[in-house]
């Protein structure tokens, strides 16, 4: 491994922990709470109450920051509620 990869994985790594990243999901007219409900607690292993409330923020604020972690954790996560047609993105 060289020194400068070895750098920027500790740089990567440092800047996961110093600064977490928000897995954020975003409102829409077309999914139901159900949907989005058994969705996050399928890809983000939410509790029921978990899931509803954030379900309820979600529709009510217009988005919702349902996890939050390093963007190696996030992004398989994001993809998931994507891929579910719910618009999510890590920031």
């Amino acid at each position: 491994m060289s020194y400068q990869f070895q750098e920027e994985l500790v740089t990567e790594v440092l800047d996961d922990v110093m600064h977490p990243k928000n897995l954020m999901v975003f409102n829409d007219d077309f999914n139901t709470f159900e949907h989005v409900i058994e969705t996050l607690i399928k890809v983000c292993r939410h509790s029921t109450l978990q899931a509803e409330q954030c379900a309820h923020i979600i529709h009510n604020r217009g988005k919702c920051s349902v996890k939050k972690g390093s963007m190696a954790q996030l992004k398989p996560m994001k993809e998931a509620i994507c891929d579910a047609g719910i618009d999510a993105k890590v920031l």
